[in-house]
């Protein structure tokens, strides 16, 4: 009995092998025709500061919505202030009027008295997503047709704004959003996460990319699209009380018939020193999230943890040679898509110092995903929900 129970471990272990590879071999791939677009539209449209072109962008209103501080944060909102873009305005919303940000804000203003920079303090709790609640009462203070949402830990360059902007002059383009890299702290914790983004999650977004012809999701380092497409589909009050904001925005503006692009801008955030139970704590939260969001996509997740299938079948095969082998190709394609995407794709030199906690890395998704099957609940900004179908409900004290 005990050999037969070895017998099935060893055969689905060499499933999640095979998958894993063809998964990886995916990634490069996906990796590689995103390097080559890139590399033609660079050639094509060349980074000209001051070009009369600029003048036919449209402007632009920038919406960051924020609750407490981030690491680096002020340099990051000084990074919108010096775009070369000819007319565009930053909107800041609180719904604090304590909060600590606001100082970085007037900070700001001050710095740059000639940048339209306004702080909208956002009263109501339109639903259980305050970030959501903020937009859909700051969209009411933007002035223009286009709109550009991110997080308040987002650093960006000087082109940013021009190269992200110019798909949606295409009518038939809807929403643009972009890739990101993770700056970590000093902290194992916030090192694992930067890794996952570079290594695990920005992989993932290109190979759904390709396997699915684009993209029908947005991602909240970045989400630029129009007023009127956003009015659409109900605007930002049409999904409150969804954990996976930008995953809806992107699905809704997708469901009009139109495309979600994804630039060949990548933007940084920089990341809390997180330990490592706040960093098991966020990985639990976009898990379930994605569960919620795309079910289907998630569950089969499990066929692409590469390296842990293949420590199950050296383990249940006693170690024979050939899984050895097994072992060390996995690994490798692993380390292949990792340098691809995290060092050629988003250029991440932070990535390469931290290669070697892949193993512990991928150990760690394995179990989170395992976790995240198991239960309905996540913790956001020191508040505790429920997910129901995507929806959070807050669970009171």
């Amino acid at each position: 009995m005990t050999h037969l129970i070895l017998r099935i471990v060893q055969i689905v272990a060499f499933v999640g092998i095979v998958s894993s590879s063809l998964y990886y071999l995916l990634c490069l791939w996906s990796a590689a025709k995103f390097l080559r677009e890139r590399k033609a539209e660079g050639h094509a449209n060349p980074a000209r500061p001051g070009d009369p072109h600029l003048l036919t962008l449209p402007p632009v209103s920038i919406l960051k919505p924020l609750k407490g501080t981030d690491p680096e944060m002020y340099e990051s909102f000084r990074s919108h202030c010096l775009q070369d873009y000819p007319e565009y305005e930053i909107i800041f919303g609180v719904s604090d009027p304590g909060d600590p940000a606001i100082e970085s804000v007037r900070k700001l203003q001050h710095e740059f008295p000639d940048r339209r920079i306004f702080l909208v303090w956002c009263p109501k709790i339109l639903g259980s997503n305050v970030k959501v609640s903020n937009l859909a009462q700051m969209s009411t203070a933007a002035r223009y047709e286009h709109m550009v949402v991110n997080d308040s830990d987002i650093r960006v360059r000087p082109d940013y704004l021009r190269r992200l902007v110019a798909p949606l002059a295409d009518p038939g383009v809807g929403m643009v959003t972009c890739l990101y890299r993770g700056v970590a702290s000093a902290t194992l914790g916030s090192r694992l996460e930067a890794l996952g983004i570079a290594t695990d999650f920005c992989p993932g977004v290109l190979a759904a990319r390709q396997l699915e012809g684009g993209i029908r999701f947005g991602l909240g380092s970045t989400l630029a699209f129009r007023r009127a497409d956003l009015e659409k589909i109900g605007g930002f009050a049409s999904f409150l009380d969804y954990l996976a904001d930008d995953y809806e925005l992107g699905k809704r503006i997708a469901d009009l018939g139109l495309t979600v692009e994804l630039s060949n801008v990548v933007v940084e955030t920089f990341l809390p020193p997180y330990r490592l139970r706040d960093f098991l704590a966020h990985q639990l939260r976009w898990a379930r999230g994605v569960r919620d969001a795309r079910r289907g996509g998630y569950f089969g997740l499990v066929f692409t943890f590469g390296f842990p299938w293949a420590l199950l079948a050296v383990a249940a095969s006693g170690g024979a040679v050939w899984v050895w082998g097994a072992l060390f190709f996995t690994l490798f394609l692993r380390l292949m898509v990792a340098v691809n995407v995290g060092h050629g794709v988003l250029e991440d030199e932070q990535m390469l110092k931290n290669l070697w906690l892949i193993p512990l890395r991928d150990l760690f998704a394995i179990l989170v995903w395992i976790a995240s099957l198991g239960g309905h609940t996540v913790t956001w900004r020191g508040d505790l929900f429920r997910l129901k179908r995507g929806k959070l409900i807050r669970i009171l004290p």
